[in-house]
């Protein structure tokens, strides 16, 4: 895989806008090579837009540990890395085994304003803003018609980032290319920032400003308008608006374009696991399945070009290890294994009804390896002759066996989704196991895939009434009927089925936090409860308050800018 006209050429460039390290200093951005950003180079505006897309996928200018933003290691603070670590931490999805500053409170929902990962992530975001900005200035003006898609894809980049500062943060710090140099950003409110988001991708959709078939590794018609669509369906908790049935327009128009192909006619790819391997550029944008082409927006990845320890390598390798379950990574084609990644309790409790649901199929179900018990304090259990009783295998359901409050310990569910193997032709939907020599991945990462919108045009029904409980039942079903289950009937379709359909179909992709809000069991009365909420020693887990619906504004932000407002409770 390459990024072709995307980042190969741009990953040249990367020296240009990267200098920013603070999320205030929005503009003041000073290139590194004068070469690359000189305006008579022909390549100048590709190499520009080039680096709005490196902005999410790499980290830095100078390989997988460089970074343009200060104070937490490169690899964490990767665009896609800090995302994931937001989106998916504090659900039921995942239990995060390693100890790293920061990291247990964003598992256990304990975390503070202090808290370097979402400092890290609130920059990061801010940081990409900025690199936008900085290509929409440069090109201001330029009625050429390439020019003018071109900023339509930049815009809708710089839209993404502001989504996550809404999604996570609530309060965001604004700014656009229309600012001064050195001017400040101001503080705004997420009711501002929808509409500003609202109009923004609506010119852009609705003017068709751009491409409905984009080169492979750009974002197109579709994925900014899936974007918007995201946007409608968590609307109520944004602007104080419920806008389910603009989202079921917005889903009706992305269905329309994919219908006729792919699974069923449906626009699907025909397997589930091969969107989430190798070679699953073929599923995106540009790629050679049009007729499957079902990440309507993603972010492309090579493990030469584009190498970051965020996005797709970070979840490969982290959900592979030998800690208790003894994973080949080369099985999984990488040749690494970080043995940080697990599922939870409750995470497996959701396929319990259908043992042969492909879609978790990759994950090791075999036993745990026996090894010795341990008592609260840590100390090994003896039997009657004094010697260690050991744990008999435990399946891989169960919680975690051996949990003495260590952080990487043995425990948990062996999950895996993304791999580094190839889709296989044969019939049987495997994959290749060929040998991948390096820990980076070339396995491209979805941000909005086909099957969210067929159950967002579902969950608008259900939360909104609008469009047909026909249709709902039968997009649904679509989405069963791939992954090999049963059809359901009218009253199986509940907001709390699909809030756990979605997490079957999506788990592992970044929308559970927002998913558990949106259905009022993330924080308030009716939350759920999973291994560790609330608490780093709990196993059981336990409530929540209800600040962390929202992460804090980070202390250096307000450092920098004491006008800024907290969120309430931090």
């Amino acid at each position: 895989m390459n990024l072709k006209n995307i980042l190969l050429i741009g990953g040249l460039a990367l020296g240009m806008g990267m200098a920013a390290t603070s999320c205030v200093d929005d503009l003041n951005l000073e290139p590194n090579d004068p070469n690359m950003v000189d305006p008579s180079n022909p390549d100048f505006n590709a190499n520009s837009l080039a680096i709005c897309y490196a902005g999410i996928a790499t980290s830095g200018i100078n390989g997988p540990g460089s970074s343009y933003v200060e104070g937490l290691d490169a690899g964490t603070s990767a665009y896609l890395r800090v995302t994931y670590m937001l989106g998916v931490m504090p659900t039921d999805e995942m239990i995060f085994l390693w100890g790293d500053t920061g990291i247990p409170d964003l598992v256990c929902n304990t975390w503070g304003a202090e808290n370097g990962i979402i400092g890290g992530a609130y920059a990061r975001f801010m940081g990409h803003v900025a690199i936008c900005n900085q290509f929409l200035a440069n090109t201001a003006g330029d009625t050429d018609a390439t020019i003018q898609e071109m900023r339509a894809q930049a815009r809708v980049l710089r839209a993404y980032s502001y989504y996550n500062l809404m999604d996570n943060f609530k309060m965001s710090s604004f700014i656009t290319e229309e600012a001064a140099i050195g001017e400040k950003p101001r503080q705004v409110d997420s009711p501002e920032l929808f509409a500003w988001l609202e109009s923004e991708l609506t010119d852009i959709v609705d003017n068709k400003l751009i491409a409905e078939k984009p080169y492979y590794g750009r974002v197109g018609l579709d994925g900014a308008e899936a974007l918007l669509a995201r946007l409608y369906l968590n609307a109520l908790d944004f602007s104080g608006t419920e806008r389910y049935k603009d989202c079921q327009t917005r889903c009706d128009n992305i269905i329309a374009r994919h219908r006729g192909g792919g699974f069923q006619g449906s626009g699907l790819a025909q397997h589930y696991l091969y969107l989430f391997a190798r070679d699953n550029e073929a599923y995106m944008p540009g790629g050679s399945k049009p007729a499957e082409n079902e990440i309507l927006f993603g972010i492309a990845y090579d493990d030469q070009m584009t190498q970051s320890y965020g996005g797709t390598t970070y979840i490969i390798n982290s959900s592979i290890g030998q800690d208790c379950h003894f994973m080949n990574s080369m099985g999984y084609g990488t040749s690494a294994q970080w043995s940080c990644f697990k599922g939870t309790k409750q995470m497996a409790e959701k396929f319990a009804a259908n043992a042969d649901d492909l879609r978790r199929s990759l994950w090791l179900t075999t036993k745990y390896a026996a090894e010795n018990k341990v008592d609260a304090d840590g100390n090994p259990v003896l039997d009657a002759n004094g010697n260690p009783e050991k744990w008999a295998g435990e399946d891989y359901s169960d919680e975690f066996h051996g949990f003495t409050g260590d952080w990487k310990t043995c425990g948990g569910n062996a999950m895996v989704k993304f791999t580094g193997l190839t889709r296989n032709a044969a019939e049987d939907g495997g994959f290749s196991n060929e040998i991948n020599n390096t820990q980076f991945a070339s396995t491209d990462m979805p941000i909005i895939r086909l099957a969210d919108i067929y159950l967002m045009w579902a969950e608008c029904h259900v939360r909104g009434g609008h469009g047909d409980l026909a249709t709902a039942i039968d997009y649904v079903n679509l989405i069963r009927s791939r992954a090999g289950i049963g059809a359901i009937g009218a009253a199986d379709l509940t907001a709390d089925f699909l809030l756990n359909e979605r997490c079957r179909e999506l788990y592992w992709e970044g929308t559970r936090r927002r998913d558990l809000i949106r259905a009022g069991r993330f924080v308030g009365p009716r939350q759920l409860i999973w291994q560790f909420k609330g608490s780093n020693s709990d196993r059981n887990g336990t409530r929540i308050d209800d600040r962390y619906k929202y992460f804090p504004i980070p202390n250096s932000v307000r450092s920098a800018q004491p006008d800024f407002k907290q969120n309430p409770g931090y």
